[in-house]
């Protein structure tokens, strides 16, 4: 018979089961956030029964109210756009990879003098970096591309860079309101190209590594160009219809793609991470994020 746990085992458990605390992913609209399915599991599998995240419909004019009514209750937020620039002004502090990328997409809420600060850092970098990594398979690309020019096509930018790419093919509907994309790599001390989306059709299939920022169906009008042999990796964050319309003719192709819902994985359980000071159980986030894709 095993005899009693020792004091501080009994005590982390103790911990473990009785705080109370509170996470949430705020955006508009919210609806169809998946971060409180995978969030969830992981709380479960590690046995934080006390813990809870929910998802809260927050527009950009409603954010300085929301962190205000924030208090020790919460442990963080995960963000979506367009809060992930929104927020920035507001947080006490910002981690240097979320400020040179220019987007915050987790917000911790750390106790400081009785009471809290809120510190903004980007997960979104890592998500994308764990995902091209899967599908690479130790692979070292030498060129990339990638669609769109918002902030997590800045996050995409820092992404390559970490495997090795600092010269990648931007490719953006509108060149003259790219100047947020630019001044992020610009800090980032990469060089990207800037071209226009018109010339994605010929060129794209032909690139070691492509990441689509697109929204959902954004890139359907590309698909019919990848019609030759695409021996890279595609990462479309859309992951819904799944596959996406651009993802279906990658593999046609003979190209290797990499699910979008992989990158909101890892980069949900950076956040597991951060927020709970635990090593995100990736296996069960995954297996919940499955179940709940498939019932869609």
């Amino acid at each position: 018979m095993a005899g009693p746990a020792p004091d501080g085992q009994r005590r982390r458990h103790a911990l473990t089961v009785a705080t109370s605390r509170r996470a949430a992913v705020l955006g508009h609209p919210i609806a169809h956030s998946l971060s409180p399915v995978l969030h969830a599991a992981a709380y479960r599998a590690l046995g934080l029964t006390g813990w809870r995240y929910t998802a809260e419909d927050v527009t950009e004019d409603g954010l300085v109210a929301f962190l205000a009514g924030l208090d020790g209750a919460w442990a963080g937020l995960s963000l979506t756009m367009p809060l992930k620039r929104a927020v920035l002004p507001l947080l006490d502090h910002v981690e240097p990879l979320a400020e040179v990328v220019g987007a915050v997409n987790t917000v911790l809420v750390q106790p400081e003098r009785g009471g809290h600060i809120l510190v903004g850092a980007n997960t979104d970098v890592h998500g994308l970096a764990a995902a091209l990594r899967e599908g690479l398979a130790g692979r070292v690309p030498a060129t990339a591309a990638v669609l769109g020019g918002g902030a997590t096509a800045a996050s995409a930018l820092a992404a390559l860079a970490e495997l090795g790419v600092t010269d990648a093919v931007v490719y953006v509907r509108s060149l003259g309101r790219s100047g947020a994309l630019v001044r992020a790599a610009h800090r980032m001390g990469v060089a990207p190209q800037f071209r226009g989306f018109d010339r994605a059709h010929a060129e794209v299939p032909a690139a070691d590594v492509v990441v689509s920022t697109l929204p959902p169906h954004g890139a359907d009008a590309l698909a019919a160009s990848v019609v030759g042999p695409a021996g890279g990796v595609l990462l479309d964050v859309a992951y819904e219809p799944r596959p996406t319309a651009l993802g279906e003719a990658w593999r046609e192709a003979g190209g290797t793609v990499v699910a979008g819902e992989r990158m909101l994985l890892h980069q949900a359980a950076e956040q597991v991470r951060l927020m709970t000071g635990r090593v995100a159980p990736l296996a069960a986030m995954a297996a919940a994020l499955d179940e709940a894709l498939a019932a869609r």
